[in-house]
């Protein structure tokens, strides 16, 4: 079930944010995250959150900011089950567009978008880490008869 973030999802989302962002960027240094964790606590509220919940455990989540996407996350053991696909679905139907960025060396989740209908707009290097990252955006498509 997706619903909407809860202030008492926070420490579960947190978890999820963390561990799936040290797997996801084996290519960045586990410091990086840590070190961001709190700030990432504290703007976390502030974006519009849903998340992915089944037996009453929260398996994933995704983030928005207008029209912004910050990040899609899954706890480890849950990737590959669709709830990723299930989440951006969720927001596909909700906005007619959308943006977000991803490190280039996260194929994964390259992949993942390109095969969503998001094209590369862009590349270039995110400050904080040094690392290449593509802008990308997605539009409804309208069906004309």
């Amino acid at each position: 079930m997706i619903r909407k973030f809860e202030t008492d999802d926070l420490v579960e989302v947190m978890e999820i944010w963390l561990e799936s962002n040290i797997k996801a960027h084996n290519f960045i240094d586990e410091s990086y995250w840590k070190e961001n964790y709190e700030m990432v606590k504290e703007m976390l509220p502030q974006a519009t959150l849903y998340v992915y919940e089944e037996h009453g455990t929260i398996q994933g989540f995704v983030g928005l900011m207008d029209h912004y996407i910050p990040g899609i996350f899954v706890q480890n053991e849950c990737q590959s089950r669709g709830i990723g696909k299930s989440l951006l679905d969720y927001i596909k139907a909700r906005y007619p567009s959308l943006s977000l960025k991803v490190y280039k060396n996260n194929i994964g989740a390259v992949n993942f978008y390109q095969r969503e209908k998001f094209v590369i707009r862009e590349e270039k290097i995110d400050e904080n880490t040094k690392e290449i990252e593509y802008v990308m955006n997605w539009e409804k498509q309208s069906i004309e008869k």
